[in-house]
């Protein structure tokens, strides 16, 4: 992988990677909680936060704050869900490159 080596991708825009990341790993978690063919309590929950996570990501610089709380309401709708694990590791991981909420 390029970071390994320090260097980041070319991807021809200004854009910030830690966005393209987090569109990334929402993009991927989207699929694969469409293709999971088990029902659940939350999966709306986790859908219509993964819709709004997409929604920042595609706005620019999404708040942290705002981000954190997604984050949240998706790991709890679907954090007992082994098959998806992976995917939310990834949003989790692209969601901890914004760093903290500022602190009031």
């Amino acid at each position: 992988m390029l970071r390994s080596l320090g260097q980041t991708p070319v991807t021809g825009s200004d854009e910030d990677p830690r966005v393209t990341g987090l569109r990334t790993a929402v993009s991927r978690l989207r699929r694969e909680l469409a293709a999971h063919p088990v029902e659940f309590p939350d999966r709306a929950i986790a859908e219509d936060e993964l819709a709004a996570l997409a929604a920042m990501a595609a706005g620019g610089v999404p708040e942290i704050p705002r981000l954190r709380r997604s984050l949240l309401l998706i790991a709890s709708a679907v954090g007992s869900v082994s098959a998806l694990s992976r995917g939310l590791s990834e949003v989790r991981a692209a969601v901890d490159l914004f760093g903290e909420a500022p602190r009031v």
